[in-house]
């Protein structure tokens, strides 16, 4: 399949590396500003931009009819709008905080932890994520994405990067050079501590989680996540 890659940094070169060992091709390259595209030669758009140019990135190709996956964050705000573009565009998107395969298992670990965790109210629960300097925001949306899992299944009401009250969720955010990401979440009470831990060793397994997403969105139509790529229900 023919892809355009919105962002071409770290990620964007990594996913043209495992798109081309996969037999696909790249036909764009934008980087910063989004020029017309020729959607009649782009089967499908991976966007892995910057949060200021994510929204307008994923209404170009929903409003020329190109299916698009994108993982950039800190441009959430928006995302009820870009569905309802994909709806009114009869279009198709994905949007995850994180397409690493094993991030979506660990997803799944943690949402059914936090089920077991609801009514054991002496554990308080905390998290940590840490990842490379350039990461341009603070915490991951892996973090929040993992934060509001538990708040759907639990008495929390919020999580804060400082502890400010019973019912909100802790999350502390370190930078450090060349860490790819590892995120924990832990419980604790006076006598022990439960945790789970994701450590990722190289960005290849974000890159590859995308281009899956993209080969396996084609000919589809809606909103999707990676729920839907891997079948996890």
């Amino acid at each position: 399949m023919n892809i355009a890659l919105f962002g071409y940094g770290k990620m964007g070169k990594m996913i043209e590396q495992i798109a081309l060992k996969r037999g696909h091709k790249i036909v764009a390259k934008i980087d910063l500003d989004t020029p017309h595209l020729d959607s009649k030669n782009i089967d499908v758009a991976i966007d892995f931009s910057i949060p200021t140019a994510a929204f307008d990135n994923i209404s170009t190709c929903l409003t020329n009819g190109i299916p698009v996956i994108s993982g950039t964050t800190g441009w959430l705000d928006r995302y009820d709008e870009a569905m309802e573009l994909c709806k009114t565009q009869q279009g198709a998107f994905i949007y995850a905080s994180n397409f690493s395969l094993g991030v979506n298992i660990f997803f799944e670990l943690n949402a059914y932890l936090a089920n077991m965790m609801k009514n054991l109210e002496q554990y308080e629960v905390s998290m940590e994520e840490i990842h490379h300097t350039q990461k341009l925001d603070a915490p991951s949306g892996t973090a929040i994405s993992l934060a509001e899992d538990i708040i759907q299944r639990s008495s929390y009401e919020s999580w804060n990067e400082e502890k400010t009250g019973e019912q909100v969720i802790p999350i502390t955010s370190l930078r450090e050079a060349e860490v790819p990401g590892t995120h924990t979440v832990k419980y604790q009470s006076q006598v022990d501590s439960i945790s789970i831990k994701h450590r990722a060793h190289n960005r290849e397994g974000f890159a590859l989680g995308a281009v899956i997403a993209a080969e396996w969105i084609l000919g589809k139509k809606g909103v999707f996540s990676m729920k839907d790529v891997l079948n996890l229900g």
